[in-house]
């Protein structure tokens, strides 16, 4: 699983940043690794120069193994907290996805049943 993170001119992750984030997803999805190739970390200041609130934004991008990327945002006072709140929503949103695709794969057919013959 890659980890890309990217960033517009108003906002500066710098290279600890990325490190810091690139162990955080890798250790928050570890258990998606076979079904992710890469997760993309786009990070921007809605703002630019301007005092508000929720003015950080963190966008990952969760690119599958034969599926459609799944792709989340959340806004919020600092980096940390945008990008803490994109990656828990991201959580979720694999859980819901890939965990449909897991109990499907794992249910058995009613005509492997035995007593079907029987019956």
């Amino acid at each position: 699983m890659q980890i890309q993170v990217n960033s517009n001119h108003s906002i500066d992750t710098g290279e600890s940043f990325e490190r810091w984030a690139t162990t955080e997803l890798n250790e928050s999805f570890s258990r998606f690794k076979d079904e992710i190739t890469r997760i993309e970390v786009h990070m921007s200041d809605e703002n630019g120069d301007k005092i508000s609130a929720d003015h950080k934004r963190c966008m990952l991008e969760a690119r599958l193994v034969n599926r459609e990327p799944v792709a989340v945002d959340h806004q919020a006072a600092s980096q940390d907290e945008a990008f803490r709140g994109a990656s828990d929503k991201l959580k979720r949103v694999l859980e819901h996805t890939l965990g449909k695709l897991r109990d499907h794969r794992a249910r058995e057919s009613i005509r492997h049943e035995a007593d079907l013959g029987n019956a």
